[in-house]
């Protein structure tokens, strides 16, 4: 019998498979890639018996993977908060999902193992822009307002470095930035003493010094939408800046555009903080597109396509 675990190159994913390693550290096969990703599971090569854990990657992107899995007969456990349309009924599947705008994967599998490495999951949650549910998910915890700020900083580096048009963008490999962390139990304990979390750190600072400076390229009352350069560090940023502008003006929605390296454009959209729906919906009406309530994204659209988006952009968060 075969093990693998397929996970999202996000904070979320990898922090959702770091709690289920710690808890089962067998040998196994580990499938990722960049955060979008994430039709991962065309690319595993189960067999009748083989066992696949499935985290952070959404079933309706992946259907035509999940049922040749399920004709080959594999045994599939499926962790995710992302759209997933119809679930398939079968005695091999088993499902943990929930799309709620207030939840992650990480805090499914959190929920799953009954909180037993907590922390991990709060990370998760930060990194997926879930802040105030992180907050209080800290404060219940007892953690210091310090220590629970230690953990909304890791949360965001390590989504950081999920993001990008290719591996090469990346600091790390996911599956690397996952051995980094895999001897840690503690996060606390990964920020002291690991050095890729101070690479991770700068990176993530000198970066984000140079979205700062960007200014956007329509904007109103409600609505927001930044053009980023094409260049590695626009790639890495697009959507931890997506999230640091909704959190800025949470009253607005927003949308940071990125060329990406088939002459398309990556968009990431959120959704205002203050009604914190729509984003999907929005993004599902073009090709590549999805996510959740609060936050989705668009893997390639043409440029000729910006104008069209940006209208119906407009039109879906217009107040």
């Amino acid at each position: 019998m075969n093990i693998f675990y397929v996970f999202n190159g996000d904070a979320d994913g990898v922090c959702a498979l770091h709690q289920l390693r710690l808890e089962n550290p067998e040998t196994v096969t580990l499938i990722t890639g960049v955060k979008r990703d994430i039709k991962l599971l065309d690319r595993v090569a189960a067999t009748a018996g083989d066992h696949v854990t499935v985290l952070d990657i959404s079933l309706d992107s992946n259907r035509k993977g999940l049922t040749r899995l399920l004709q080959d007969g594999a045994i599939i456990e499926y962790f995710d908060h992302h759209h997933a349309g119809e679930i398939p009924q079968h005695d091999n599947l088993t499902t943990h999902i929930d799309v709620s705008a207030d939840v992650c994967t990480s805090l499914l599998v959190d929920q799953y193992l009954q909180g037993k490495y907590h922390a991990w999951a709060i990370t998760a949650a930060f990194g997926d822009n879930l802040t105030h549910k992180a907050q209080q998910l800290a404060h219940s915890a007892g953690l210091s307002a310090a220590d629970s700020l230690r953990l909304g900083h890791l949360g965001e580096y390590l989504n950081y470095n999920g993001y990008g048009d290719n591996l090469e963008d990346l600091h790390f490999h996911p599956a690397e930035l996952y051995a980094e962390i895999k001897p840690y139990t503690n996060p606390f304990d990964f920020i002291e003493k690991s050095s890729a979390f101070a690479k991770l750190a700068s990176g993530y600072n000198d970066d984000m010094a140079r979205a700062d400076s960007l200014q956007p390229f329509a904007s109103d009352e409600y609505h927001a939408a930044y053009v980023l350069p094409d260049a590695p560090w626009a790639r890495r940023v697009s959507g931890i800046y997506a999230n640091k502008l909704a959190n800025a003006n949470p009253q607005r929605a927003h949308a940071v555009m990125t060329p990406n390296h088939a002459g398309n454009y990556t968009v990431s959209v959120r959704a205002s903080l203050l009604n914190p729906q729509g984003a999907d919906q929005l993004c599902l009406q073009f090709d590549t597109g999805g996510g959740r309530k609060a936050a989705a994204g668009i893997n390639h659209l043409p440029m000729s396509a910006l104008d069209q988006f940006l209208i119906r952009f407009q039109e879906f968060f217009h107040g």
